[in-house]
């Protein structure tokens, strides 16, 4: 059975972060592993506060998960802190892990910093040279590149500016576009689009679902294109019967 790790915080809700990960591992067959980078008290409305876990007792999980266990493909999410970041880079390359997807959060959906300013330069600098997949959307991209992403030339502008921080591809996700849905995946070469139909409402843990689903099937051996054809049309079949069992945004059906 193939394996694939998150390395992720926590959502009580279970939309979103390490919860939501590993309900998709599990849609696609893959067995789940999981390390969590920070705690959080969160519902439908948002997130009120956020716990860390220190950068040594996330490598310390990590090393000793990886000394039993071998994934396949692994996946960040939120990673928050300048050490977090730095662990899962020592323990990435120490371990020549394959098959690593950055989903660099940023933001949550509702505003919250879940990334340190000075983690972010590190990520650019220290991880993403090692992922064969970063998945920022429009916001994240703006934030990495200081470019305003607003439309499909400057998703491609910022997909240049990206792939020269060393991804193998660069996935920019445009669920934010006003009147459809678009992703666009740079290899340095060509672009890909993935087009899409928006479906009207907010909806929580779009992104950690989408860079989940790629990680899976990575982890079970299809290319990056058809992984990232084949998680746009997941997370769209999940919006469509999205759960509305909170008082703010909906649930995917993972």
């Amino acid at each position: 059975m193939n394996i694939a790790l998150t390395i992720a915080g926590s959502d009580p809700s279970g939309g979103a972060g390490i919860q939501a990960d590993l309900k998709v591992f599990h849609r696609f067959a893959v067995y789940g592993l999981s390390a969590l980078s920070a705690a959080t008290a969160q519902n439908t409305f948002g997130v009120s506060a956020i716990e860390r876990i220190e950068g040594p007792f996330l490598y310390e999980q990590l090393n000793t998960l990886l000394s039993d266990l071998r994934p396949d493909a692994l996946k960040t999410g939120m990673l928050l802190s300048v050490e977090a970041v730095r662990s899962v880079a020592d323990i990435v390359t120490s371990h020549n892990l394959p098959n690593l997807v950055v989903d660099p959060i940023i933001l949550s959906s509702t505003g919250k910093s879940l990334l340190e300013r000075k983690a972010a330069d590190i990520m650019r600098e220290e991880l993403f040279h090692l992922a064969k997949v970063i998945t920022p959307n429009i916001m994240e991209a703006s934030a990495l590149t200081g470019i305003s992403v607003s439309d499909e030339g400057t998703m491609e502008e910022a997909a240049i500016a990206l792939k020269r921080f060393g991804p193998e591809f660069v996935i920019i996700t445009g669920g934010h576009l006003a009147d459809e849905t678009l992703e666009i995946i740079y290899d340095g070469k060509t672009f890909h689009r993935l087009r899409g139909r928006k479906i009207a409402g907010e909806f929580h843990g779009t992104g950690c679902a989408f860079s989940a689903a790629i990680t899976a099937l990575l982890a079970k051996g299809t290319s990056v294109i058809d992984a990232a054809r084949e998680a746009k049309a997941f997370v769209a079949s999940a919006i469509e019967s999205s759960l509305a069992l909170g008082k703010g945004m909906k649930l995917l059906n993972l």
